[in-house]
């Protein structure tokens, strides 16, 4: 797996929060670098998911880890 150039972490962080802060860090970051998304709202996964099929940004993973949701995604 990709190290990731940044970390945002939404943990705690209800829809739509954790969206809006993701699309707010990839607009921030360069295209092809990777943004490691850490959340606590199941609904992120189906979130997350259609949010990059959207913007064209690439979801690398998904993981679960005991009840967070850990994404990998390079920004389009």
């Amino acid at each position: 797996m990709q190290n990731a150039n940044q970390t945002l972490d939404a943990r705690g962080l209800n829809c739509p929060l954790p969206i809006l802060r993701t699309r707010k860090s990839l607009g921030a970051m360069l295209s092809g670098e990777i943004l490691e998304l850490i959340a606590t709202d199941p609904g992120s996964v189906r979130d997350i998911d259609a949010f990059c099929k959207q913007t064209g940004d690439q979801l690398l993973s998904t993981t679960d880890v005991s009840g967070e949701y850990h994404f990998m995604i390079r920004k389009a």
